[in-house]
């Protein structure tokens, strides 16, 4: 979902400083914000579909098997160095938390709960990234916490009356997604990953291979691509592209660069957008409070956004 961090001995993990500096919000910062938001918010959908031929974690292993190692593929066509075995082992840690935790647990509770629903319970991911960035001694400030306050008020509107309440397991699924995912955020940028592109490669291949074991580990049936559905296929290779190549080397850009609670404000604007392609391509409902909340969440993304840092 890494982010161009720096090399930091495993040694100082603890004492990683703050940037000595703001971090202005400029256009390669705002171009990768609007990349998470659209194109996260819609993968939850392509998941859903991808589900009809490819089991959860067989879906996410593939797809960061395959995305991982094209872009390394092509990073080592261009020279670039590999990593060390220290950082192939801190990649691994991340890609395990973030992809193998985070996404494979998506996926599986994707199975009782629709893609709109999924965002909403994973709209609690910048509390997580706030709290975990605060024990590595980063602590979210005043503004942030009325961002992240005002965030959970929206989701709590949202969540009103919707349908993973009737799945125990779903729930925990997303919920323990999300404790992954905002882990292996904050580990990304104090553990000693590759910086840059390559970085991502070694997350998504590390991350893929758990995935796979797990896989393997459950019995899952290993469906080939062009063996599945057209509809499967078709948003299998989204989420392989826009999903993984795109949005997640997007995401991790950001984690390197500003904020944990801006990086995670992508939960906010994705249950938006998560709830109208549904609607419109997979045939969900929208609930009457979405039109309430969705302006206190868009109030709530302002507020993370408007921060020197």
């Amino acid at each position: 979902m890494a982010s161009s961090p720096g090399s930091v001995p495993p040694t100082t993990v603890a004492a990683v400083p703050e940037p000595a500096s703001p971090v202005p919000l400029g256009p390669r910062v705002a171009l990768a914000l609007a990349t998470v938001y659209l194109v996260w918010g819609t993968t939850y959908l392509a998941i859903r579909f991808a589900l009809e031929s490819f089991a959860p974690f067989w879906q996410m292993a593939s797809r960061f098997l395959l995305a991982g190692g094209l872009l390394f593929a092509w990073l080592a066509i261009r020279g670039t160095a590999w990593p060390s075995a220290r950082q192939w082992r801190d990649a691994s840690t991340v890609g395990a938390l973030m992809l193998g935790g985070g996404m494979g647990l998506v996926a599986t509770g994707q199975q009782w709960i629709s893609s709109g629903a999924t965002t909403v319970l994973i709209a609690v991911m910048p509390v997580w990234l706030s709290l975990w960035g605060g024990l590595f001694g980063r602590w979210p400030g005043r503004r942030d916490w009325l961002g992240i306050a005002l965030g959970t008020a929206g989701v709590l509107v949202l969540a009103g009356g919707a349908e993973f309440r009737a799945s125990p397991a779903g729930l925990a699924a997303i919920v323990g997604a999300t404790l992954c995912w905002s882990l292996g955020s904050v580990l990304s940028t104090k553990l000693d990953v590759p910086k840059g592109p390559m970085g991502f490669a070694a997350e998504m291949l590390g991350g893929g291979v758990v995935l796979l074991a797990i896989s393997a580990a459950l019995g899952e049936p290993w469906t080939p691509p062009w063996e599945a559905r057209p509809q499967a296929l078709a948003a299998w290779l989204y989420l392989v592209v826009a999903g993984s190549l795109v949005a997640f080397s997007a995401y991790m850009f950001l984690m390197a660069r500003v904020r944990p609670a801006l990086a995670g404000s992508y939960a906010y604007v994705n249950p938006a957008v998560a709830l109208c392609v549904g609607a419109w391509l997979g045939g969900e409902s929208i609930a009457p409070q979405t039109l309430v909340a969705l302006p206190v969440i868009l109030v709530a993304v302002a507020i993370l956004m408007s921060g020197k840092r």
